[in-house]
């Protein structure tokens, strides 16, 4: 569901939204890059060392300055801070994609960053034990969170609550690199 009569410069703030593994970074940091805009990684903002979450006044004081600016790409889907990004937004970018093709990304990722330890935020890495033997994993999370976070975006799409920002909605990998080569500059 993509408008085709969106113009790059019209995209000026924007949020990308999406269940956890649908590639909202990946997407994230290519938009800005097109947009020649601030990548804002909010997963950044809110772990600190050790998987220990920022505190809430700090966090939401960080996403406040971040977004501040008059043009950036956000990735994330924090709830609590959802009034900061959301209203101050100029488009919101859903990557809504099918249960078995995040899944099979969660798989994937989670078996490449638990055997290479790659850093994920601020030193922070899954490991094997994490990734595969606790309710602390990533693929856990999906199974949990992906079919209530899509009724929640789709009444979220419907209802517009937040600001005056525009919803496109990206229904698989193909809708959002065409969209990607609309804008490419």
């Amino acid at each position: 569901m993509q408008d085709d009569s969106i113009k790059p410069e019209e995209l000026e703030r924007v949020v990308v939204i999406g269940s956890s593994c649908t590639g909202k970074t990946t997407f994230s940091k290519k938009l800005s890059k097109h947009l020649n805009c601030k990548h804002i990684e909010v997963d950044w903002l809110n772990w600190l060392p050790d998987w220990q979450e920022r505190p809430n006044e700090e966090f939401r004081a960080l996403v406040k300055k971040e977004t501040s600016a008059d043009r950036w790409v956000l990735d994330g889907n924090y709830s609590r801070v959802r009034d900061i990004t959301w209203n101050r937004a100029t488009h919101i970018i859903w990557l809504n994609y099918s249960f078995p093709i995040v899944f099979y990304r969660a798989i994937k990722r989670t078996t490449r960053r638990a055997f290479t330890k790659e850093e994920i935020c601020n030193g922070n890495q899954e490991s094997i034990r994490q990734s595969f033997f606790s309710t602390d994993s990533m693929i856990v999370w999906v199974i949990r969170t992906y079919h209530s976070r899509r009724r929640r975006y789709k009444e979220q799409v419907k209802k517009k609550q937040y600001g005056n920002a525009k919803f496109i909605v990206l229904n698989n990998s193909q809708e959002a690199d065409n969209f990607l080569a609309t804008f490419h500059v």
